[in-house]
């Protein structure tokens, strides 16, 4: 099969869909692989190493054009659209429910598209869990960060000094994602409470933290108690594949402190408070009422390193599925089927189609 990795064009992600290392596992069982000169760059990985494994370098042009399946990170942007065509599948995370253009593009060229962040095992979600991962460890790095004065906080340290006390720190939704949060600002010092609200995995959590961290129930008289007496407040809750529910209104701001922070990690999903709106690394901080909002996307690009190693980890043995007939791979992986959000101008992931209704 033609297997093509395009350099990732959203602003400040410099993230790849593949490793040399992941070329070479393709290239090995006879595939031809196309890599955009220059993907891997902002990662760390040089044309030459692609070349090594296998790969021949293309234009951004060619990459999408020779691939009969394509490998991505983030969901095409604008800019992409044009190259989107019938007889191609995109293997990348896409986060539809949130983004009525993309899945219009989609539909009207009636692509193949199968997302990262709804392939699905049971309750386990293996392409979304090493993303998870890491956005959740930089969550709790940004909640130490921007409650510093230096970064127009309220010049608190996260886990306070013997005598002073430790920032009250908020984690609503206690997924791979919460926890990682939970882990990070439990690691620094701080005071954390975890709001889960299914039921097994409140008893989970209550065995992993022990007495590190309060793991309660979540519900709109938790919430409302909780998020009152925050320094920060983690937004990390996950319906996969649909729109994050709004946990927070507008109405409750008005509850918090006149210093908190509010950290939306679900804002890929559309972001589960209601005054979210996506920020980038360039400019991550806006105020709505007086409370700061830290709502940035794609949150991983921060270290494309680290994030591309992982993300290979996790894709690699579906991208071998798929590299061996793309019909045959979703026959026979349950899980794989449904990442399967879009195909031959349907859309084909539930969650998708109760967003967009008239698309449906």
């Amino acid at each position: 099969m033609r297997i093509s990795v395009p350099r990732e064009i959203k602003p400040q992600e410099q993230r790849v869909g593949l490793t040399p290392e992941g070329v070479f596992a393709l290239t090995a069982k006879g595939h031809e692989v196309f890599i955009e000169k220059g993907a891997g760059e902002g990662a760390g990985f040089t044309d030459e190493q692609y070349t090594e494994m296998g790969a021949q370098l293309v234009s951004q042009d060619e990459a999408w054009e020779k691939a009969e399946l394509l490998v991505k990170v983030k969901e095409p942007i604008e800019a992409e659209y044009k190259f989107l065509r019938e007889d191609l599948t995109l293997f990348t995370y896409l986060h539809l429910a949130a983004d009525k253009p993309l899945t219009e593009a989609l539909l009207n060229s009636k692509t193949r598209a199968i997302a990262y962040e709804t392939v699905r095992n049971g309750r386990a979600l293996p392409l979304l869990l090493p993303m998870s991962e890491v956005a959740g460890r930089l969550a709790g790095s940004a909640a130490a960060q921007y409650l510093l004065g230096t970064q127009g906080g309220p010049g608190m340290l996260l886990g306070g000094v013997p005598g002073v006390q430790p920032a009250r720190v908020v984690v609503l939704g206690g997924g791979n994602v919460g926890t990682h949060a939970a882990q990070m600002c439990i690691g620094l010092g701080a005071e954390v409470t975890i709001l889960e609200g299914y039921g097994p995995r409140v008893r989970e959590l209550a065995e992993r933290f022990g007495t590190e961290a309060r793991v309660l129930t979540s519900n709109p008289g938790n919430i409302r108690n909780e998020i009152q007496d925050a320094d920060v407040i983690i937004g990390s809750v996950l319906v996969p594949g649909a729109k994050a529910p709004h946990l927070i209104s507008r109405e409750d701001l008005a509850l918090l402190k006149p210093s908190a922070l509010l950290i939306d990690v679900a804002i890929d999903q559309g972001g589960c408070f209601e005054t979210s709106r996506p920020t980038t690394y360039q400019d991550p901080i806006f105020e709505v009422d007086g409370i700061r909002h830290y709502c940035v996307a794609n949150m991983p690009g921060a270290v494309p390193r680290t994030s591309t190693v992982a993300l290979t980890d996790a894709t690699l043995p579906f991208v071998l599925n798929l590299a061996e007939g793309v019909d045959a791979a979703l026959e026979s992986d349950p899980a794989l089927k449904l990442g399967l959000n879009t195909d031959a101008g349907k859309i084909t992931f539930a969650g998708v189609a109760e967003a967009f209704p008239e698309l449906a």
